[in-house]
Parts: structure tokens; C-alpha cells; sequence
């Protein structure tokens, strides 16, 4: 590690490749020779054109997608998504299917009863605190679209595979998985990921949408929450997020020139998952939370055997230079993040560090 850096298990916003910061760093005074920082260039410049474009460039590659997808930039959050999905792509008469999996997919549901749009609770599951990921899943086949949560950072449940829902186009929330696994992205008609937890810095959503999807996007929308206007101003209708587009930029150029590809990455993501999965199983001082075929490769949520021992848990682990343990305020117990951005290193050493801990106080 650098000096003066800790292993930041934070569930977002997260960890950015070190690489990733050395390059901010350099470039930030002056951009790319423009003599200006790039959180001062215009968005019309050719110099950000040069950076959007390149992004989306990338994007596209990483993902294996044609023409008939774009990648946006929007401002809002994810949280905004889960409102302008149904705001524009159900129309009168439509129905779109959802399923529960945790806080984020609740919040989703919330978005489309409040605009009154119909839609279907598929599956869930509640009856058990979001411990797993349903299957077997009955989508309705004249759904518009079937709404899921990839990965749940708060309940550290994943999609190990994504469900066959029978020819209806998926939307995905992939905040917290985004670009960790190679997938078949043609299957998703829309998938949006706030960039703070895997891909870059809060400030901006990334949505990807197909054509089939946006021209179902009616023309009464305001001109902010219409995917229309901003596909056809490729993001700039207003001015984006100049800065965190860039960060973008730059992991995406690191996940495809240093990492070597979203294959590679899998690979990484799941030696640092069974690193920790592993020593927690053989343990029995710590119990992860999350069903052993749901468990998230993203966010490892386990508890200790008592509140006390949590917190002192907590505060030793950051007192060793591993910070960010605390699991979400709705639920408690501990949470090791462990994005693209966590080294293995980062893993090795908390897992070192669990192994001490449970030595003094098991």
C-alpha cells in the first residue's frame, strides 16, 4: 500500500484503483495540456468530447455491445432511476414485473406505486430478511420489462446467474457489480449503476439503454427525466458531471489495459471471495448472513457473536488500516466491500486480522 493509505472496505462511495487516483492526480492542474484542471474545461470542448466519448467507447467494448445500445451519464443517483424507468417505459395499459430482493428493489417498487404505473411483485425475498436470491422465478410474458437488483450491498446477496425471463427485456440495478463479471448484456434492455461503488466517484449514473427500449419514451416528459433527450444530446442536454464522467473514463481504461478485461477481473473477484468466504466458513466465530448460493462476490456481510464484540471489532480493524466494517444502519453486524478496486492484498490482510481477532476473543 502507499503511505498513508488504508485498505478502504467502504460499501460506497468506495475504493478506486490506485492507478485510477495516481492519474487524477497527475492530469488534475492541468488536463491533458489544456492548461486548465478538468473540473474547469467547458463540456463543449473538444477535450471532453475527447473523454465522453472515449467512455462510452470503452463501455461498449468491456461489454461486448453494438449501435443498439447508448450509454448515458445522468445526474441523480440510482435512486432517480428507479422513478424514470417506469416514468418512461410504461405507458397506459403496460405492466412491468419486479423482483424484491432487498432495500434497493424495495425502493424501486416504492418509485413506480407512487406514479401509479401497474406492476407485479414476481418474487421475493422477505420472508427470510433478503437472505437469498429467489428462483424459479414466473415472469409474465406481456411484462414491458422485469425489474432486478444484480447485487445487494446492504444484505450481500448476488445474482449468481441471471434469470431466463422468457424473452421479456431485463432492467437491472448494478450499482455495486457493475463491470465485475463478463455477462450477456444484449439480454437487458436497460441496465443503470450510480458510479460510487464500482466504477467511480458519487455525482453521476451510468444507464444503458436499447433502441427497442427508448423509443418507447414518451414525448410529455420533462426534458431532464426523458432518456430521449439525453440519448439524442449524447448526455449533454445540460452540463453533466464533468469530473466524475472522467473518473469513468479512466477505470474503464484501467479495467481494459491493466486488468485485462471483465474475464480477468471475475477471475480476481472470486479468489478475494473465497479467500474471506472460505476462512469465515472454517471459522465459526464469524457467520456470514447471506445464503451460500446467493453470497455476493461485491459485499461480505457477517456477523460475531455479539453486538460488543462488533463494535470492538470495528474499531481495532481501523485501527490496523482497514476501514469502512461497519454493516449498513438497518441491519448492523460487519461488511468487508470488496470491489474491483480492492486488491487482494486488502483481503489477505483482513483476513489476517479476522484470524488475530478471533484468537484474543473467541
Amino acid at each position: 500500500m502507499s503511505e498513508n493509505r488504508i485498505y478502504n472496505f467502504n460499501a460506497g462511495p468506495a475504493v478506486l484503483p490506485l492507478p485510477v487516483l495516481q492519474e487524477i492526480q497527475a492530469s488534475f492542474l492541468n488536463f491533458n495540456s489544456s492548461g486548465m484542471s478538468i473540473t474547469e474545461i467547458s463540456h463543449r470542448s473538444s477535450w471532453f468530447d475527447d473523454v465522453i466519448n472515449d467512455a462510452v467507447t470503452r463501455t461498449k467494448r468491456l461489454l461486448g455491445l453494438d449501435d443498439k445500445f447508448h450509454v448515458l451519464f445522468l445526474g441523480g443517483g440510482t435512486s432517480l432511476q428507479f422513478a424514470m424507468i417506469p416514468m418512461n417505459l410504461l405507458g397506459d395499459g403496460d405492466s412491468a414485473d419486479y423482483v424484491n430482493t432487498g432495500t434497493w428493489s424495495t425502493k424501486a417498487i416504492k418509485e413506480a406505486k407512487i406514479l401509479k404505473k401497474s406492476h407485479k411483485v414476481v418474487a421475493s425475498s422477505e420472508d427470510r430478511n433478503f437472505a437469498y436470491i429467489p428462483k424459479n422465478i414466473k415472469f409474465n410474458k406481456d411484462a414491458v420489462y422485469a425489474h432486478i437488483t444484480s447485487n445487494n450491498t446492504i444484505k450481500g446477496t448476488q445474482w449468481a446467474q441471471f434469470p431466463d425471463t422468457g424473452g421479456v427485456p431485463l432492467i437491472a440495478d448494478m450499482s455495486s457489480d457493475f463491470m465485475s463479471r463478463p455477462f450477456d448484456a444484449s439480454k437487458f434492455g436497460l441496465i443503470y449503476a450510480g458510479a460510487q461503488k464500482n466504477i467511480g466517484p458519487a455525482g453521476v449514473c451510468m444507464v444503458i439503454i436499447r433502441d427497442d427500449m427508448l423509443k418507447r419514451c414518451p414525448d410529455n416528459l420533462p426534458s431532464m427525466l426523458s432518456y430521449k433527450i439525453h440519448a439524442d444530446k449524447n448526455s449533454m442536454y445540460n452540463t453533466p458531471p464533468c469530473f466524475s464522467v472522467y473518473c469513468i473514463q479512466l477505470v474503464m481504461k484501467w479495467l481494459e489495459e491493466t486488468v485485462g478485461g471483465l474475464s480477468a477481473m471475475e477471475t480476481i473477484n472470486r479468489k478475494k471471495g473465497a479467500l474471506l468466504y472460505d476462512f469465515m466458513d472454517a471459522s465459526g466465530f464469524y457467520k456470514g448472513t447471506a445464503d451460500k448460493d446467493s453470497r455476493s462476490l461485491m459485499n461480505v456481510t457477517f456477523r460475531l457473536p455479539s453486538e460488543d464484540l462488533e463494535k470492538l471489532f470495528v474499531k481495532q480493524a481501523t485501527e490496523n488500516g482497514m476501514g469502512g466494517l461497519k454493516g449498513h444502519r438497518s441491519v448492523g453486524g460487519c461488511r468487508a466491500s470488496i470491489y474491483n478496486a480492492m486488491p487482494v492484498e486488502g483481503v489477505k490482510a483482513l483476513v489476517d486480522f479476522m484470524k488475530a481477532f478471533e484468537k484474543k476473543n473467541g
